[in-house]
């Protein structure tokens, strides 16, 4: 389906039209800081730099009206830059320095948190009542919360500083922005390849059969280790699903329901404890300039334990007793 019977097409939803704008803002934000890398001067990577977030920019615009072949050459190229190293960043000179950060803050203070505030609001709205991605409502919501602090602040609120802030983040975080994605992918990838049953064969030949309180306790610590090998809770949950929820719980009569929510927690807590998951625990290391790299993985370490124990706990008591 081409470009224009898509958005026309009345068996697509409205959902999925709005989500390919996304996609489409999403694309050109980082061709943007591609464009801006590449003008760089002081990013001694910037032809890299260029090549790889231009690259990605284009997947996310033109990739489902392509061939998947040429999605396949596309992707191989951008990750031509980051296995050679060439994938950089140049001086901050967007960087708002200590005597702009402390007038902002005495112009807002706390109002500051209203932006994005607004964000999860929309996203909430969305959500609960629509039945629109809430991907959608989050990107809704960043707008509101331009518009926000625009008003706030006018002068200083800019549509360049917008950009200019969006490259910012783009640099700091670096190639590391595509490990969520391709973490998912693997977990589909483990999921067709039959990770899930191979892994089912191995837990029936150990646990006990019909014991559904065992099988919970092996299902969500399951779920916790294989989201710390994933970093992706998402990309852990089908696969452990397949393998041990389904034939160790769920066939036992469990609420699927219940079960998968508390399932997705428990991998939530192995998330806390990984650097795989590195938009959690790595970029916030980056972000703040922190001098331990597993500084925040070293925090979370013993809160999620006891997460992960009070979710085995409610599972059990919810749909096993």
């Amino acid at each position: 389906m081409g470009v224009i019977e898509f958005f026309q097409s009345a068996d697509v939803t409205l959902s999925q039209k709005l989500l390919e704008v996304v996609y489409l803002i999403i694309g050109l934000v980082c061709i943007y800081a591609g464009i801006r890398n590449a003008k760089d001067e002081t990013n001694e990577k910037r032809i890299g730099t260029a090549f790889f977030w231009c690259i990605l920019g284009i997947l996310f615009i033109v990739g489902p009206w392509v061939p998947y072949e040429v999605d396949g050459v596309l992707v191989i190229l951008m990750v031509i830059p980051p296995i050679a190293k060439q994938v950089g960043k140049g001086a901050d000179r967007t960087k708002p320095t200590d005597t702009e950060a402390h007038a902002g803050y005495k112009d807002l203070g706390t109002k500051i948190f209203i932006p994005a505030f607004s964000i999860g609001v929309v996203a909430l709205i969305f959500a609960l009542f629509t039945k629109i991605s809430s991907l959608v409502g989050i990107t809704v919501g960043v707008f509101i919360g331009m518009v926000v602090l625009h008003f706030m602040r006018p002068k200083q609120n800019t549509m360049k500083v917008y950009l200019e802030d969006s490259r910012r983040m783009i640099d700091i975080v670096g190639t590391l922005i595509m490990l969520p994605t391709l973490l998912a992918i693997l977990g589909s990838v483990f999921t067709a390849a039959g990770v899930g049953n191979v892994i089912s064969d191995i837990v029936g030949a150990i646990i006990p059969q019909g014991n559904m309180v065992v099988g919970i306790v092996v299902y969500c610590l399951g779920m916790a280790l294989f989201t710390m090998i994933m970093g992706n809770a998402f990309a852990a949950i089908t696969v452990m699903t397949v393998g041990i929820g389904a034939p160790f719980v769920l066939s036992l009569g469990a609420d699927p329901v219940i079960v998968g929510s508390l399932a997705l927690t428990c991998g939530y807590c192995g998330t806390l404890m990984t650097p795989m998951a590195a938009n959690f625990n790595i970029v916030p290391v980056a972000i703040l300039e922190m001098d331990d790299e597993y500084g925040v993985i070293k925090k979370q370490i013993v809160p999620a334990l006891i997460m992960l124990a009070f979710q085995i706990i409610l599972m059990i008591c919810l749909v096993a007793l």
